[in-house]
């Protein structure tokens, strides 16, 4: 049985307006592909280490090679395309259990 994949996304938001075009076409890729919302953008607080200060995200897929065709396929793309001149990203992807 395969594990888990979740992807971490930490974003500094650049434009606001920009940005909620990018969530309109991220959202379907992400259920397309067999993933779902664990969290997105809630309330943040910072445990230890440097403060986080940007948007964090975290989705769940079935398994790794799900989370890869969500973030390769020309669905989420074209909404990477929407969201280069909205925010600065860091995309994370880990195996999970």
């Amino acid at each position: 049985m395969s594990s888990k994949a979740y992807v971490i996304v930490r974003a500094s938001v650049t434009d606001p307006e920009a940005y909620e075009e990018y969530k309109q076409h991220s959202g379907p890729a992400v259920v397309r592909y067999g993933g779902h919302f664990l969290a997105r953008g809630g309330l943040l607080e910072t445990l230890e280490g440097q403060a986080e200060t940007g948007r964090v995200v975290l989705l769940e897929f079935p398994d790794l090679e799900a989370a890869r065709r969500w973030y390769n396929s020309p669905e989420y793309q074209h909404a990477i395309s929407l969201r280069r001149d909205a925010a600065d990203a860091q995309f994370i992807l880990l195996e999970g259990s």
